[in-house]
């Protein structure tokens, strides 16, 4: 059912994993799905796919540590729809090893997109949203945003921040829906950052046992999208059914 057709959507980080997941089923059900990566020829393939399927996607290379490619991003997508109703913020980085590594270089990486790239898509379109009376914001955590665990301190704290920025949003903009999608372990290329190999090989041991495929989580995306308008859906935990923690 094209339960979502008065829907434009952007989607960051939607060139692989929950980003391309996201954008099959929303555009699917209708939404005008609006791509979002720094991986240009993924990016194309995708949408291509979309529009071959008789739905309504468009994209645009961004990267979102670079707040004029967010701002154009936004700005490109009022041009081609007029409105935004929901952004996903999806683009980010995962990286692990014990704090005494000193991994100084992923460490920004992380802060820069998990944080800062996040806060970006959200300056941009908040105040658009605002001014039109409505708009969903929507952005990705993990379970690593409840808890600390051992070398994964930097990246637990970068969805830590994650979860405190929704919870802003959400006190301080009672006209604008905003939901954290908190997955476990699912299957994407985010170990591909990792660099220490003992830890990646642990990982991917971890993935290959249990993960979910990433179509999972965009189903609970569109779940919270589909609500609605009176009905917030403030966060949803989604994680493999045997995945301890």
């Amino acid at each position: 059912m094209k339960t979502l057709s008065d829907k434009v959507v952007i989607i960051t980080g939607a060139s692989s994993g929950i980003g391309e997941a996201t954008a099959n089923i929303l555009a699917s059900k209708g939404a005008k799905v609006v791509l979002a990566a720094r991986r240009i020829e993924r990016l194309k393939i995708i949408t291509d796919n979309i529009i071959k399927s008789g739905n309504i996607a468009v994209y645009y290379k961004t990267d979102v540590t670079n707040k004029r490619d967010v701002e154009a991003l936004v700005n490109n997508t009022l041009k081609e729809f007029g409105q935004i109703d929901v952004l996903i913020n999806n683009a980010g980085i995962f990286s692990i090893a014990p704090l005494k590594h000193s991994l100084v270089d992923e460490w920004d990486k992380m802060i820069d997109v998990n944080i800062k790239g996040l806060l970006y898509g959200i300056a941009y379109t908040l105040p658009i949203m605002k001014k039109r009376g409505k708009g969903h914001i929507i952005n990705i955590a993990s379970i690593d945003s409840f808890k600390v665990i051992p070398n994964h301190a930097v990246y637990c704290a970068t969805k830590h921040a994650v979860k405190a920025i929704s919870e802003g949003i959400r006190i301080e903009n009672n006209n604008i829906k905003v939901t954290n999608i908190t997955p476990g372990l699912v299957k994407t290329e985010a170990s591909g950052n990792i660099s220490n190999k003992c830890l990646f090989q642990i990982f991917e041991k971890e993935i290959d046992k249990i993960a979910l495929e990433p179509k999972a989580i965009a189903n609970a995306i569109a779940f919270s999208i589909e609500q609605p308008y009176d009905v917030d859906v403030n966060e949803i935990v989604i994680r493999p059914r045997v995945q301890k923690e």
